[in-house]
């Protein structure tokens, strides 16, 4: 069955473009189509007011306000941008607005637009360190066994200092430092294929003779002591004839090899006559 609407209005997207330039006017920094999605890029101090307009202008109408996601690019420096992904009901079409900011410059809460935005903001912050301000309760979700950092930097460290276990001796968890175990750090990347000079984990059992009394797959009458008499080999007997395609099999040779003295007529039709014949 085909849909009545298509899942994305992607025709719209220069429309909407020319739309929000008039809009947003000045705190639009830039407005691209990439990938088949338009992307506003809006500055930080006006991103409440902008994101109003979105939601409140006829022709634009980005009535929800789907996600807010954060992304990390070290190398610029202001390096988060703060994305705004917008849905228009009525449009059919979805919107991404970004904003850059660093660790310390907070960005407007938006919450008074969308109050799902307060748990929303929240994420990034305890995932990226991003701060917002008016935000009532932006606070730590990752607080326990004593967390630090923001995991989705990409310069967080993959390991952490201090480890959680327990101790059988001391009978409860314990924190102590973290001992990383160096033998699974020793990748082996050679095939067994180009004749490696090593034995695999389980060969040497295949390499061993087999002490007396191990177990062994044949059934009890199929077992044959070592000081046990050898049996005589019985003849295998059938009843198909032996046969022989071709007299070289034999090495007999052929009984009648034929052109012999006997063969040949004893009046023959033709009589060549005294200095007559062909070779005279």
């Amino acid at each position: 069955m085909r849909a009545p609407a298509p899942a994305y209005a992607a025709h719209l997207n220069d429309e909407t473009i020319g739309a929000a330039r008039i809009t947003l006017g000045a705190s639009l920094l830039d407005a691209v189509d990439q990938v088949g999605e338009v992307a506003l890029y809006v500055a930080r101090e006006d991103i409440v007011a902008a994101l109003t307009k979105l939601r409140d202008t006829p022709g634009l109408e980005y009535q929800q306000l789907m996600e807010i996601a954060g992304v990390d690019y070290p190398e610029r420096p202001e390096r988060f941008e703060v994305v705004y992904c917008l849905l228009s009901l009525t449009r059919n079409h979805r919107l991404h607005v970004h904003v850059a900011t660093d660790d310390v410059k907070p960005v407007p809460s938006v919450t008074g637009i969308w109050p799902v935005a307060g748990w929303l903001e929240r994420e990034v912050y305890d995932l990226y360190g991003v701060l917002f301000s008016g935000n009532a309760d932006l606070r730590r979700i990752l607080t326990d066994y004593g967390f630090r950092g923001h995991p989705l930097r990409k310069d967080f460290p993959m390991t952490g200092f201090v480890e959680m276990r327990y101790s059988e001796e001391a009978k409860r968890v314990i924190y102590e430092p973290v001992k990383l175990a160096q033998d699974f750090r020793n990748f082996d990347f050679q095939s067994p294929w180009e004749g490696a000079q090593y034995v695999l984990p389980g060969d040497e059992k295949g390499m061993l003779p087999e002490a007396k009394g191990a177990p062994t797959p044949l059934k009890a009458d199929e077992i044959v002591k070592a000081d046990a008499p050898a049996k005589p080999k019985a003849a295998t007997a059938t009843n198909e004839p032996k046969t022989t395609e071709t007299p070289a099999q034999t090495g007999a040779g052929e009984l009648d090899p034929g052109n012999q003295r006997e063969d040949k007529p004893t009046d023959s039709d033709v009589v060549p006559t005294k200095g007559g014949g062909q070779n005279q």
